[in-house]
């Protein structure tokens, strides 16, 4: 079985995932392991590409909030607002976050528009984020039962 293609596809649609292009790299992950595919590989692809998704929202953040409003921003004014606010009230330890469907995105802007030091957020966000696919694979193996 040719892992390569599949690999390179989990880590774009991971990737597009973190932006705010609507992307399932969940369903993804959950296909690829059910068809049979290493485990240990799609967690780190899924994880690198999202990563990296985040970090292109964190320089969104830092460069271009003074477009803040306009159509094309990648997050509305509102959801920004409101993850800046969160981003303020618990600091860093927010982007513990950043894998939430809903303003996870946001909150990754909102590191950069509030200047989170580089290495910081890509600590947090990558515990934040290959925590959920390690979640995510150990529940699709039958290894951890949710609720």
């Amino acid at each position: 079985m040719d892992i390569i293609l599949p690999l390179a596809g989990l880590f774009v649609v991971s990737f597009v995932a973190a932006t705010i292009f609507p992307a399932q790299s969940e369903a993804m992950l959950i296909g690829l392991q059910t068809a049979g595919y290493p485990v240990a590989p799609l967690v780190f692809v899924a994880s690198l590409g999202n990563i990296l998704g985040a970090v292109v929202n964190w320089l969104l953040g830092r460069g271009i909030e003074q477009f803040k409003g306009r159509s094309w921003f990648p997050v509305s004014s509102s959801s920004l607002d409101r993850a800046s606010g969160w981003y303020r009230k618990w600091g860093r330890w927010s982007l513990l976050l950043s894998w939430v469907p809903i303003g996870g995105d946001a909150i990754t802007v909102a590191a950069g528009v509030l200047r989170e030091p580089f290495w910081s957020f890509l600590v947090l966000v990558a515990i934040a984020k290959t925590g959920r696919y390690i979640v995510l694979a150990l529940t699709t193996a039958g290894l951890l039962r949710l609720l």
